[in-house]
């Protein structure tokens, strides 16, 4: 009693009637028979609404009632459809969960009847801010909805919404009068011929993941690309001479031919399951959202492995060998000795540890690049490397005739390793790369990377052709048409590199380069419609004011962006445009590969300036922001106070994907516009993306 007289002399004294919570209503269709039945309420600023479930002594928790009828049951409770947040609340001295700027709750309602079905009830709220609270207010509503048919929900300032084969409507308003704007009850109403409403109003909260196919392939091709590196491991001069005694354990007369067969089998087995184990192992120690942007950007994780990468490199090339202790590989010999099918594991064990000299830099590269990527990459390219690994192997003990069609071993096994050697030394840069990006050092530009990869590629091919020797190579008197071959294809890439020098974008291996924009020097002929590639103190047409932290980040060649949220979002505002969300990494490939294949496409460009704000959202950036630009994250409660981490929050939080590129279509009320977009590298379907959110846009106006 005393809080609801208190908060009625609060309201009394501010001689007006506040009302900071707007409802409207809307229907989705889940299939022909059920329905959810949306309810949204726009919240005023400063004010927060409580939420469904709030502990005893608290305020008026958020509460929906319906009259029961025998036309429809409701399928479960309401359920809060937008993430909420966890305050301290200092007019009831409690945590609550409460919600700011836009709120959503859903019920599932299942027809029971053909004909029209009313849904009738009311739904009561109680809102504060930080010194005052709102009594308790409540608002009827009532939802017709019928199968078959097409309808727009309006009136009662409710979103229009088709129900897409469920109809909404509601007693129509009195004869000659609108539909009312009311407090109370919310009268809504079919006018005449349905219209289809924008397509890309989906709730920020619900954005579906278009990434999932994305993903999938992402992850065959990881595990293709895993396999074959398993199957380059066997060709490696200290496994290659192994197949041989491998093969003579199995077909040695100890028993009966399916017996040996099955030994085979359990022998290959247990080379996947020991290599998918540490996979696993390394997925499970990889797990959160975070932790990919943390590791290919934090510059002590990108710094240790561009150091393992040059160690791995140094022992293809023959500086030292990568050995583990002769006490563990004796203990799983011993162990084989023993014979039976257990005998079969350690002898995949035995080869596992034995092979460590020359397939660990293999496993270690393999897994560096798993870990930067998604929580269950490692287990797939470990599983993929050792059925690449054992396939080999067992096959032959299976097939032991096969053996004479193997070429003998060699001084080309050292060869095999050494390219390796500067395969992985080559690749080594991009981890120095991934520093120099995400902390703006500016040191490794892409001449620099470039004229790198010239050098490696260059010593390789003369290496081919025998003017460059190592430890362990032997003479090498003539040179073989295989090896011409490749001798071919190194120096062909070798020239493919040169005009990078100069800007040529290099589109094939660009997601492996620096960005376009840290080349400082270029003769390719600028993009259509070409702002300057930092803004500087020049502020280009197309934006409203000088982006922030443009002296630390880069501009896409062509495009005029913004880096910061709400300095983007205002200019939309201003220029009456959508708002273009490109999520973005300094060590995402992807970002790159995009950047440098799909935004330099003229249309493309001409799309986006003449109809787009863009704001480039790095979730990897460094860049620690002003107290007043810090936020707390909904997702684990943590306070972001880095670029990075604050970006990062916004596409988990809202968007409930972690994956970078990521693109979303805004209108000026941060409501989606049709379908978020993943990497692809299809131009025309990037611009189709671009027109169903300009469209989307349009008819809002």
């Amino acid at each position: 009693m005393l809080l609801a007289a208190w908060t009625v002399l609060q309201v009394t004294m501010t001689g007006q009637i506040v009302n900071p919570v707007h409802w409207s209503y809307s229907v989705e269709k889940i299939s022909e028979d059920e329905v959810d039945l949306v309810f949204t309420a726009r919240i005023d600023d400063k004010f927060h609404l409580y939420g469904l479930d709030i502990p005893d002594g608290g305020p008026v928790p958020t509460s929906f009632h319906f009259e029961p009828s025998e036309g429809y049951k409701l399928i479960g409770k309401v359920k809060e459809a937008s993430e909420g947040e966890t305050i301290y609340d200092d007019n009831f001295k409690m945590k609550l969960t409460v919600f700011s700027g836009k709120a959503v709750f859903k019920q599932r309602v299942k027809l029971l009847e053909e004909g029209p079905v009313t849904v009738k009830g009311s739904l009561e709220f109680m809102c504060c801010d930080n010194s005052r609270c709102i009594p308790p207010q409540e608002e009827e509503f009532s939802f017709t909805l019928k199968k078959g048919g097409e309808a727009i929900v309006s009136g009662g300032g409710s979103q229009a919404r088709e129900a897409g084969g469920v109809a909404a409507e509601a007693a129509p308003a009195a004869a000659g009068e609108a539909a009312p704007v009311m407090q109370g009850q919310i009268d809504l109403q079919v006018q005449g011929q349905a219209v289809t409403p924008p397509s890309g109003t989906p709730k920020e909260e619900e954005a579906p993941s278009p990434t999932q196919p994305e993903k999938d392939r992402s992850l065959w091709l990881f595990f293709l690309l895993s396999l074959g590196a398993g199957l380059l491991g066997t060709l490696t001069p200290c496994v290659f001479p192994m197949i041989p005694m491998t093969v003579a354990f199995f077909s040695r007369s100890m028993g009966s031919r399916s017996k040996a067969i099955l030994q085979a089998f359990i022998f290959g087995v247990s080379i996947m399951l020991i290599y998918t184990s540490v996979g696993l192992i390394v997925s499970l120690t990889s797990a959160g959202a975070d932790f990919a942007n943390t590791l290919s950007t934090h510059w002590l994780p990108n710094l240790i492995f561009f150091l393992l990468f040059v160690t791995f490199a140094a022992a293809f090339l023959g500086m030292f060998e990568l050995v583990l202790p002769n006490s563990l590989i004796t203990k799983a010999d011993q162990q084989v000795d023993k014979g039976g099918m257990l005998a079969a594991f350690f002898m995949g064990l035995t080869t596992v540890l034995v092979s460590f000299s020359c397939t660990g830099p293999i496993v270690g590269a393999l897994l560096v690049e798993a870990a930067s990527g998604e929580v269950w990459r490692p287990t797939i390219g470990m599983l993929g490397f050792g059925v690449g690994f054992a396939l080999p192997f067992t096959l032959l003990a299976v097939f032991p005739s096969w053996l004479k069609g193997l070429p003998k071993s060699g001084g080309w096994l050292n060869s095999v390793e050494v390219v390796l050697g500067f395969l992985v030394l080559a690749l080594s840069l991009k981890y120095l790369s991934n520093i120099d990006q995400t902390y703006s050092l500016h040191l490794m530009s892409r001449e620099v990377y470039l004229s790198i990869w010239i050098v490696i590629f260059s010593l390789l091919g003369f290496y081919l052709l025998g003017k460059i020797k190592f430890k362990k190579d032997s003479d090498l008197p003539y040179v073989s048409f295989p090896r011409l071959v490749v001798v071919i294809a190194v120096f062909s890439f070798v020239v493919y590199l040169i005009p990078g020098l100069f800007g040529a974008p290099l589109k094939g291996i660009s997601g492996l380069l620096p960005p376009m924009s840290s080349q400082s020097f270029t003769l390719a002929a600028p993009p259509a419609a070409a702002v300057p590639a930092s803004s500087g103190a020049d502020t280009p047409a197309s934006l409203c004011d000088t982006p922030k932290y443009a002296d630390k980040l880069e501009m896409p060649p062509g495009l005029a962006t913004y880096f910061d949220y709400k300095q983007a979002l205002s200019c939309a505002r201003k220029q009456r445009k959508p708002l273009l969300l490109d999520f973005v990494g300094h060590a995402c490939s992807n970002c790159k590969e995009m950047e440098t294949t799909v935004f330099t496409d003229p249309e493309v460009i001409r799309m986006l300036k003449d109809h787009f704000v863009i704001v480039k959202l790095y979730v990897d950036d460094r860049t620690k922001l002003p107290e007043e630009d810090w936020t707390t994250s909904t997702v684990d409660g943590k306070v972001k106070k880095k670029m990075g981490q604050v970006n990062a929050d916004l596409q988990i939080s809202r968007y409930k994907t972690n994956t970078q590129p990521f693109y979303v279509i805004i209108d000026n009320n941060e409501q989606t516009l049709g379908k978020p977009l993943g990497h692809t590298l299809d131009k025309q379907e990037f611009l189709d993306f671009l027109k169903k959110g300009k469209e989307a846009f349009d008819k809002q106006k």
